[in-house]
């Protein structure tokens, strides 16, 4: 038995001619992703298969860090098809990335959160990213310093210095998620801002701003006057 295709589907649940009719914007996240797939088992449709990863990685939002392994364990998708989805993936990321390229200076919190943004706020881990900026704040160079839960032991001036000063910084700007979605900053984010600022002065490298990301909002630590 031939395996299902999307064309043996009724027209209703025929992706690739919903994105013809109607454009792609109109499309759920399952027919997208079963576009990309092209067929499915014996079975189950494409489409049916795009919803079982869906489910897998709780949605869009997951999909984000599923590594092959994860998608080879799915029955139905093997290397071609994991391989295929894994590229569809980081190409939109990199797509993302690249819209938000064209601010060369940082001139307010909102230009480095639409700089970063796209990158962070579906992170499940805190990641802890700093922006190194020259004298009329272009941006020289960008670093994720540490992964996983931010504390005062394992977020260290020297490290995040130390790469300032490889690069010849005369300022940063420092910025992580919050993969709850709630930017409001915790006892620990605001003492972490403060110890970066000293050493900033003693170093002098400026620390502009430190800024939290959550699901399209942020926080800037220099707005709430910690800075």
């Amino acid at each position: 038995m031939e395996p299902f295709m999307i064309r043996d589907l009724p027209l209703e649940e025929r992706p690739r001619e919903r994105l013809l009719l109607e454009g792609a914007a109109f499309l759920s996240n399952a027919e997208l992703l079963a576009i990309i797939l092209r067929t499915g088992t014996k079975q189950q449709s494409a489409l049916s298969l795009a919803q079982t990863i869906l489910q897998k990685t709780q949605g869009i939002k997951l999909l984000n860090e599923i590594t092959i392994e994860e998608l080879r364990s799915i029955h139905g998708i093997g290397e071609s098809k994991a391989i295929q989805i894994l590229a569809s993936i980081e190409l939109g990321k990199r797509i993302a990335k690249a819209k938000h390229q064209k601010f060369d200076a940082i001139l307010s919190p909102s230009d480095c959160v639409s700089y970063l943004s796209a990158e962070m706020k579906h992170l499940t881990q805190e990641h802890f990213v700093v922006l190194f900026l020259d004298t009329k704040n272009f941006i020289i160079g960008k670093k994720t310093i540490f992964i996983g839960s931010l504390n005062k032991a394992i977020v260290h001036p020297r490290e995040v210095f130390k790469e300032a000063i490889k690069r010849s910084s005369a300022a940063i700007i420092c910025a992580h998620n919050h993969p709850s979605g709630d930017p409001m900053p915790s006892q620990q984010d605001i003492q972490l801002t403060h110890r970066l600022y000293e050493a900033g002065e003693l170093l002098g490298i400026k620390v502009l701003d430190h800024l939290i990301i959550g699901d399209d909002q942020f926080t800037s630590l220099k707005e709430k006057g910690y800075l």
